[in-house]
């Protein structure tokens, strides 16, 4: 069982920044991609941002980059996603997923090739 659990939402105002942090624990892969995807109410899951197993390569949006940046810890089994000059239209819940399949190719943009997934957490940027 694997178990991936998100924090460091909320509801903050445009301009700010929030960093959002994801645990993983329970069965253990001695490699693995992390990725980030959020959901808007009313549109479907999107990636934001993935990163490979030795955090050499890097996946992001074009709307997001210089504003979003991944890392990860793997001591603390942890992947963050550092966001910052929040925009309204960052609102969404923020999920993370990890892909057990694919190590050794960068991170895919597609949900699907994700195996395991968090519960979620709500970022809300107010104007």
């Amino acid at each position: 069982q694997v178990q991936l659990v998100e924090s460091g939402g909320g509801l903050v105002q445009a301009g700010a920044s929030l960093r959002l942090s994801c645990a993983y624990s329970g069965r253990t892969f001695t490699s693995y991609i992390m990725g980030w995807f959020r959901q808007a109410p009313g549109k479907e899951r999107e990636f934001v941002v993935g990163i490979s197993w030795s955090g050499g390569r890097t996946k992001i949006v074009d709307s997001m980059k210089g504003r979003f940046t991944i890392s990860r810890d793997d001591a603390k089994n942890t992947v963050y996603l550092q966001m910052n000059v929040l925009k309204p239209e960052d609102t969404a819940v923020y999920y993370c997923a990890l892909d057990r399949s694919n190590v050794g190719q960068a991170p895919s943009k597609l949900w699907s090739e994700y195996d395991y997934w968090g519960q979620g957490t709500q970022v809300t940027v107010s104007t």
